[in-house]
């Protein structure tokens, strides 16, 4: 059966950005996931974790992945995104979202974001 977990708005701060600042310091990202997952029996009758994927599992890789600085958010996302694919054999598609709080624009903007869509087909 086809169900999916969402995570919103995880809270994670990390290094990315062209600035050199933003690689020193850093900032606040909000990171959003919908995965589209192939779940088992063993969840749904059976009350057993091995038929689904442990967004606590999720969350835990989220954070990691997201320590590894890079400059672009839009390479962060894909990254993130293909290793989620390949470490959880459960996840037909996801969608994620990085928001980074208080960008350096010189303007107002309470965030700024990518998001990805990415299949396993597509891997």
């Amino acid at each position: 059966m086809l169900t999916r977990i969402h995570i919103d708005r995880l809270w994670v701060h990390a290094r990315h950005g062209v600035l050199p600042q933003e690689r020193t310091v850093g900032a606040d990202f909000f990171v959003t996931l919908t995965a589209e997952v192939d779940t088992g029996m063993e969840a749904l009758i059976d009350d057993r974790l091995e038929g689904t994927v442990s967004y606590a599992d999720l969350c835990a890789d989220i954070r990691r992945l997201m320590q590894q600085p890079a400059q672009l958010l839009e390479h962060v996302a894909w990254t993130m995104a293909r290793a989620l694919l390949e470490d959880y054999p459960r996840i037909l598609s996801l969608t994620l979202r990085i928001d980074k709080q208080t960008p350096p624009i010189g303007l107002s903007a309470e965030a700024i974001g990518v998001e990805v869509t990415l299949s396993r087909e597509a891997l």
